[in-house]
């Protein structure tokens, strides 16, 4: 899996018959230098212009061979380090560089068949695409995976499993068919703020936002579009909400990573309403969950709930996205339907993926 953050390849090994996990295996993580990142930036860009889901101009073509290549690399030296040999299929999501659901639009680059030659194993990929051509939202994709990890917690119910990468995402369960929703900015914001302010990836540790001063008004303005008052399901493009960081060049380092990081969590409480019921305890999995500011923000806006990390309860919070989609790659093997229309808003129950062989 490389997500929205654009930090790495994560790798994870799960054992499951696309129904229940039987077993968690080791993980692995292979990370983007500044210039794979700069390449990966440049394809965004790029992927912002298209029209059709086929084309591949310019950059996206170097773009979609050095993915590929990084995700053959990274389960290569996972497999070898790990001296495993029996694999049944490889679940590999690509990298995101428009989501545009409403216009029928969502492109992954990252190609299958290629990397099902290269490594010599089954590849499970486009996982979005038939959900979105059939009108849905095509994200998140991870909810069914969450239900089957929440099958195994005696947490109070209902409860919320929020995965906050460069997008923020919750799933909803509570013993019927989850529901879940992207929620709005997650880390892109402030990644992307401390990248133009300072030249670092991020605000680690949550550092500058713990010093800084939050605007408050600010995180009102924000919350005024249209996407925070729709229901459930709904999803956003990585750059949704990048006008906002436009509106930040009088901030200090620490007020804008501070009012950033509100506005992640004010988005997230924001969601409740949508929810077929308050959540009494919630989940955090993705690299917000290693942001101790992001999470007391969190906690305090959703209080009286409960907010812990996937740690806390045996979960792994990095590397949940990467046993996602090798669950969802057996679940596509199997037939299984990976969206659903509470969910993503599919007519109905969808397989998706496409299997490609070596």
């Amino acid at each position: 899996m490389s997500g929205t953050s654009l930090d790495g390849v994560d790798v994870a090994l799960i054992e499951t018959d696309g129904e229940r996990i039987a077993a968690f295996g080791p993980v692995g993580y292979r990370p983007y230098s500044e210039s794979e990142r700069d390449l990966l930036r440049a394809a965004l860009a790029e992927g912002a212009k298209l029209n059709d889901r086929w084309a591949r101009p310019g950059v996206l073509k170097e773009a979609e061979a050095f993915v590929t290549a990084a995700h053959a690399e990274a389960v290569e030296t996972f497999l070898r380090d790990n001296s495993i040999a029996d694999v049944d299929i490889v679940g590999f999501h690509g990298q995101t560089v428009i989501h545009r659901p409403e216009l029928r639009l969502t492109v992954q680059i990252g190609d299958g068949p290629a990397l099902a030659r290269r490594l010599k194993l089954p590849v499970a990929y486009d996982f979005r695409a038939a959900d979105v051509a059939a009108g849905g939202q095509g994200a998140p994709l991870v909810p069914i995976f969450h239900q089957a990890l929440a099958r195994g917690l005696s947490h109070a119910h209902p409860m919320a499993v929020l995965n906050v990468g460069g997008v923020a995402n919750v799933t909803w369960v509570d013993g019927g068919d989850p529901v879940a929703c992207d929620t709005g900015p997650g880390n892109a914001l402030i990644d992307d703020f401390m990248r133009a302010r300072t030249g670092l990836p991020l605000d680690r540790d949550g550092d500058q936002a713990s010093r800084g001063r939050v605007d408050e008004t600010f995180v009102a303005r924000v919350l005024d579009h249209p996407f925070f008052d729709q229901h459930c399901p709904k999803s956003l493009d990585r750059n949704a909400f990048a006008f906002a960081n436009i509106d930040l060049p009088g901030f200090t380092v620490a007020d804008g990573a501070a009012t950033l990081s509100a506005l992640t969590a004010a988005s997230v409480a924001r969601v409740v309403p949508h929810l077929p019921a308050t959540p009494k305890s919630w989940i955090v999995c993705g690299g917000g969950a290693h942001n101790p500011t992001l999470m007391r923000m969190l906690t305090e806006r959703l209080a009286p709930a409960t907010v812990e990390t996937a740690n806390a309860v045996g979960w792994s919070a990095d590397s949940i996205e990467a046993q996602a989609f090798a669950y969802l790659a057996v679940r596509t093997l199997n037939d299984l339907p990976i969206t659903f229309p509470k969910t993503t808003g599919a007519p109905q129950p969808m397989s998706g993926g496409v299997v490609a062989r070596p």
